[in-house]
């Protein structure tokens, strides 16, 4: 319904007589490209998508020429959307380090991103906020939680909390720990395991085998039967919890559960380093080396809930 809603919105839009283009259109233009649809780009500009169809129209009337390819899987910029969107990115990185000059003169005050996983942020992060906000009242946080890598290179973030070594040599990067991985499942379902060789799985549904624990358990348990898949470790939780099977979580998730136990099974999950990567850019405006240190001393300081 919402593919519908945005063809109806786009061929809805009155043809306009070539005029100057109004420069913040260039803004949608840039989320539509990166987003791929109306929607996505509508909830990171956070507007509707009918105004995110409205100012594409009007970028497209006024340069006379159509800017994207509505595709089965989302818009694509055509040839010449490409070339614009080359521009609206050059625009974008000059307005955005003239923000960042304005933000090293306001100090410790403003906005910092952060993105992560959702056990990281919910389970470790957030719970440990609080002396933050304290030491740094004027700083406001934004946390993103997806499983996907957002990306930071687009700006979409400041600071990444992320598993695994990082291969982007753009960014600077900082070991922060390692995660320690077990399998948990209800004490009832516990106790049925030395009766059951081949016991019920919870794992990543098929668009998650990205994630490096989706991966290692598809391929080490590749006969095993998965009786829920969930690209949600807080979800994997509850679902064990519930006694449908054995999942696999991080350390920091399944010890501090009461309700849940450590299991044995023929493979044990490996360990996985987690390292905070930074934009170079940022790196240097207070706010965000505030919360760089604060997330360093924080993993440094409570390293055990995560290694045990």
């Amino acid at each position: 319904m919402d593919g519908l809603c945005e063809i109806v919105y786009i061929c809805a839009m009155p043809v306009q007589k070539r005029s100057d283009p109004d420069w913040d259109d260039l803004r949608y233009f840039l989320a539509l490209s990166r987003h791929g649809s109306l929607s996505a780009a509508a909830r990171a500009l956070k507007v509707s998508h009918a105004t995110v169809a409205r100012r594409v129209a009007s970028l497209e009337a006024a340069l006379q020429a159509p800017l994207f390819d509505r595709r089965a899987d989302g818009y694509v910029p055509t040839a010449r959307g490409r070339r614009v969107e080359q521009l609206a990115r050059t625009m974008e990185e000059a307005a955005q380090a003239s923000a960042d000059m304005a933000g090293v003169d306001a100090g410790l005050s403003g906005l910092v991103r952060l993105t992560m996983a959702g056990s990281m942020a919910e389970r470790f992060v957030t719970d440990r906020l609080g002396d933050f906000h304290k030491q740094h009242p004027g700083i406001d946080l934004e946390i993103v939680v997806e499983s996907r890598v957002i990306s930071l290179s687009r700006r979409e973030a400041d600071i990444a909390v992320r598993f695994g070594r990082p291969k982007d040599s753009d960014l600077l990067a900082r070991r922060l720990s390692s995660v320690a991985f077990s399998f948990y499942a209800s004490r009832g379902y516990a106790k049925t395991l030395g009766k059951n060789p081949s016991p019920a799985m919870i794992g990543f549904d098929d668009e998650s085998d990205f994630i490096a624990d989706a991966a290692w358990l598809n391929r080490e348990f590749p006969q095993s039967r998965f009786v829920i898949r969930t690209n949600s470790q807080a979800t994997q939780a509850a679902a064990a919890r519930a006694g449908l099977g054995v999942a696999q979580l991080p350390l920091h998730v399944g010890s501090d559960d009461p309700r849940l136990v450590p299991v044995k099974l023929p493979k044990n999950p490996p360990d996985r380093e987690i390292w905070m990567l930074l934009r170079k850019d940022v790196a240097r405006l207070p706010r965000v080396r505030a919360v760089a240190d604060y997330l360093a001393a924080m993993f440094r300081k409570d390293r055990r809930a995560l290694t045990g």
